[in-house]
């Protein structure tokens, strides 16, 4: 087994399998790549939950997307969606709108202030994630695309 992992956890005591390591490495990475991109965002005051819906609603364009849809498609789940939406809405970066014969159904848009926001920055995350893992060239990238997919599927 690597010690890499277990050096930069101080840990003296060997993981109990190799299964063990690897789940806590695929952690501890998700963290430190979390990080980097929470400080790549931050000085325009998002979230990375934030700029997930952001990316997401930029993506569904002019349609827009209900709550629920919006949940299905974040990275992360978030114990209320309403309530971060809410915050948003308040931020200017999203609206809410009710539409059609159902007025339950609200549909939620990114705004021109989420759109440029977003576009502000296209640029310094593209830099971030080349910076964080360009190093491990196509082939290793494709190789931990795979690896990770087939990881997903058991959850």
């Amino acid at each position: 087994m690597s010690t890499d992992l277990r050096d930069e956890l101080r840990q003296t005591r060997p993981f109990t399998s190799l299964e063990q390591e690897a789940f806590l490495a695929i952690q501890r990475t998700a963290a430190r790549l979390g990080h980097a991109m929470a400080e790549t965002i931050r000085p325009l005051g998002l979230t990375a939950t934030q700029y997930n819906v952001l990316r997401i609603l930029r993506g569904a364009g002019e349609p827009g997307l209900c709550r629920n849809e919006v949940r299905d498609r974040m990275l992360t789940q978030v114990p209320d969606v309403t309530r971060l939406l809410d915050r948003m809405e308040e931020m200017g970066v999203i609206e809410r709108s009710r539409e059609g014969v159902d007025r339950r159904f609200v549909t939620t848009r990114i705004t021109e202030e989420g759109l440029r926001l977003l576009a502000e920055l296209d640029q310094p995350v593209e830099e971030c994630q080349r910076r964080l893992l360009a190093h491990l060239g196509e082939d290793g990238l494709r190789s931990l695309i795979t690896l990770l997919a087939e990881a997903r599927e058991l959850t």
